[in-house]
């Protein structure tokens, strides 16, 4: 499976910003994908991830009620719209793809995007 991720930047406090990680190569049955970020300084976290058929989500806690997660069908890709940015959100995000069952550890995922680096201004 490869990934392509884009959708960084820089924002403000309480903006918003939306990342996207198209998918292809290998059938994505059973599989979901997602993302983890990693600060400076910080092991790489879950942060959210969506099930191929869109029927199972999952979110940290850390970001539930502010990021969303959605697949466009069309186009094999996954939305993670980041609403009420914080501070303490800017990371590297990572887009990582892998059996469903297998989420949310990261050692256990097949297949990683290049990293997409979020910025936000207090």
């Amino acid at each position: 499976v490869q990934l392509q991720a884009s959708g960084g930047g820089l924002v403000q406090a309480g903006g918003s910003l939306r990342l996207s990680c198209a998918a292809s190569g290998s059938p994505l049955d059973y599989y979901a994908i997602g993302w983890f970020r990693q600060a400076p300084g910080k092991e790489r976290e879950f942060v959210s991830a969506i099930s191929w058929d869109g029927g199972i989500k999952f979110a940290a806690d850390a970001v539930k009620g502010r990021f969303a997660i959605s697949k466009h069908n069309a186009n094999n890709t996954i939305h993670l719209q980041m609403n009420s940015l914080k501070p303490e959100d800017t990371a590297v995000y990572y887009c990582a793809a892998g059996p469903t069952e297998n989420w949310p550890w990261p050692d256990r995922l097949d297949s990683w995007g290049q990293g997409t680096l979020v910025t936000v201004s207090s």
